[in-house]
């Protein structure tokens, strides 16, 4: 019985351990961007602002990462990137899409909302 009750205390604490995440993969958006980048500064100046305070900036909070850095240990691309601005969307670390540039805020919105229905992850619509 003790051997029992030790194995039914390890497994809930390693459970309890586990992030709570209900299930859902963790999503960022991975802004790769330059210094001197006349389309950073568009973006920064149209999107950033109100990004954190819209459901898909909820959804996939904003990561910044320079061009020239090294990409963290926690992050995987498909392929290197060239370009600044390029977005890329990532779940749990690991890229499922990329805009390359910057093509104006309406194209921007759209373009990251259809990542997020390919996804199955539109914020407001539910998991596909």
């Amino acid at each position: 019985m003790t051997l029992l009750r030790t194995l039914a205390i390890l497994c809930a604490s390693l459970l309890a351990s586990l992030p709570a995440r209900g299930g859902a993969e963790a999503l960022e958006l991975v802004m790769v961007e330059q210094s001197g980048c006349a389309y950073c500064a568009m973006w920064n100046r149209d999107i950033a602002p109100i990004y954190p305070r819209t459901d898909v900036g909820a959804a996939a909070p904003l990561r910044r990462l320079d061009l020239g850095a090294q990409v963290p240990d926690d992050l995987s691309f498909d392929l290197p990137t060239v370009f600044t601005p390029t977005f890329i969307l990532v779940a749990d670390g690991v890229e499922i899409g990329r805009i390359t540039g910057y093509p104006g805020e309406d194209f921007f919105w759209g373009l990251l909302e259809q990542m997020l229905v390919d996804h199955g992850t539109l914020p407001g619509q539910g998991a596909g």
